[in-house]
Parts: structure tokens; C-alpha cells; sequence
């Protein structure tokens, strides 16, 4: 997966948007419904090698994928509870770094309010 895919499939998302916060060398993604708070799902330096996004995790999901792919460590400056720095090489098949990017943004929209949440046209983190 390369930058511009990641970028489209972060902004591909219900309310998603590109801010840079920290500077034009980071790309952060965040969710924010109509009159309502933004909250940050994942973190990117696009033009970093090698690519690398931080991104929501469960916990125990979090040390289970890091225990399995080498690729996935506690997201540096981030709460590594809850954060982790996924490397995006040929390591990692495409389909994983989706699932995990919609798993983050499924993550920060579950912690909004209701009117927030039904504003986005959410479906829940099981999609239904």
C-alpha cells in the first residue's frame, strides 16, 4: 500500500478529513460529524520511508497483532495501549492494513456522542 492509497482510503470514510497539527510533514485523519468534536483515527508522514501509519487498537488486540507481525509495534508518542505503528511493506497484505484503518476509525466513532454517530450514518463496529 502506498501513500496515496492510504490517503484515500482514510478520507473514504464518513466524515474523514486531512488536517496537519503537527506540521506539513503529517498527515493526520480525523472523524468529525456536523457541529461536533474531531477526534484523530490515524497518523501518517506520507512522505516517510518506510511508510508507517499509527492507528486505534483494542488493547488485546493490539498486543496480539503485535506479537504476530513484526510490522506492528506501540505507535511511538502515542499511548501504546492503544496505538500502534503499523509498517506498510510488502510484509503486511493490503487487506489487513484496511481491516485495521477501519477498525481505528470504527474505534474513535464509537466514543462520539449518538447525534454524532447517527449524523456520520454509522453502522457500528459489527458494520450492521
Amino acid at each position: 500500500m502506498d501513500a496515496a492509497e492510504v490517503r484515500r482510503l482514510c478520507l473514504g470514510f464518513p466524515g474523514a478529513y486531512e488536517d496537519f497539527p503537527f506540521g506539513p510533514e503529517s498527515s493526520v485523519f480525523k472523524v468529525q460529524a456536523t457541529g461536533g468534536k474531531a477526534k484523530m483515527f490515524a497518523l501518517c508522514a506520507l512522505g516517510g520511508l518506510p511508510l508507517t501509519i499509527s492507528l486505534k487498537c483494542e488493547p488485546e488486540l493490539a498486543r496480539q497483532l503485535r506479537a504476530a507481525h513484526p510490522q506492528i509495534n506501540g505507535a511511538w508518542h502515542m499511548n501504546k495501549t492503544h496505538w500502534n505503528s503499523v509498517v506498510l511493506d510488502d510484509g503486511l497484505e493490503d487487506g489487513l492494513v484496511r481491516d485495521l484503518v477501519e477498525d481505528s476509525y470504527d474505534l474513535v466513532v464509537a466514543s462520539l456522542p449518538a447525534r454524532d454517530r447517527e449524523s456520520l450514518a454509522w453502522k457500528g463496529l459489527a458494520g450492521g
